[in-house]
């Protein structure tokens, strides 16, 4: 290799770094979401004897739904991080996430298409629950979900065939005679 085309090698994989930035402002959001819970959390024990049964499963759908956007934000920083950046090193310590093992582009697609479909879910749960929802909304927000269902089926599909061991072609001997 010349050193114009190193050079070019070395600037190209040192250029991943670039998204490191990228992840340190997903953990302000992170940090953005954590305070959004505890707000909300403390809105509802604050006002849990006046609300309705209805008030109070629409305030834990919100909650769990900030707690599914949290994990769909920490499964991209760190399996953003780990596939594309740099390994975190983290075989040593005992709070590893079990998943980071499997990570790869592919799985990553998969986890975090399947957040999407939960959050998806969440949302539209909350729509059938609050009063009021017109059947526009409730109509958008089923095909909004669905497709996000048919995604994720079709990417998890096509990781799998990606996944199966490509076959060697062995020839016999005989074969090779001929």
């Amino acid at each position: 290799m010349n050193k114009l085309t190193r050079g070019m090698t070395e600037v190209i994989f040192f250029s991943r770094w670039l998204q490191a930035p990228l992840y340190l402002g997903l953990i302000l959001v992170l940090g953005a979401y954590a305070y959004r819970f505890i707000v909300g959390l403390i809105h509802l024990l604050q006002h849990i004897t006046g609300f309705q049964d209805t008030e109070v499963m629409l305030g834990v759908l919100d909650l769990i739904d900030v707690v599914m956007i949290a994990n769909l934000i920490i499964m991209v920083i760190m399996g953003g991080y780990e596939t594309f950046v740099s390994r975190l090193n983290l075989d040593e310590n005992p709070d590893q996430p079990e998943w980071l093992d499997e990570v790869d582009a592919g799985v990553m697609k998969i986890k975090l298409a399947l957040a999407l479909v939960g959050i998806s879910s969440i949302h539209l749960l909350r729509t059938f629950i609050e009063p009021g929802s017109s059947n526009y909304t409730v109509m958008w927000q089923v095909l909004i979900h669905l497709t996000l269902v048919v995604s994720a089926l079709a990417i998890a599909f096509t990781n799998r065939i990606m996944s199966f061991p490509k076959k060697k072609v062995v020839k016999s001997s005989a074969a090779l005679i001929q």
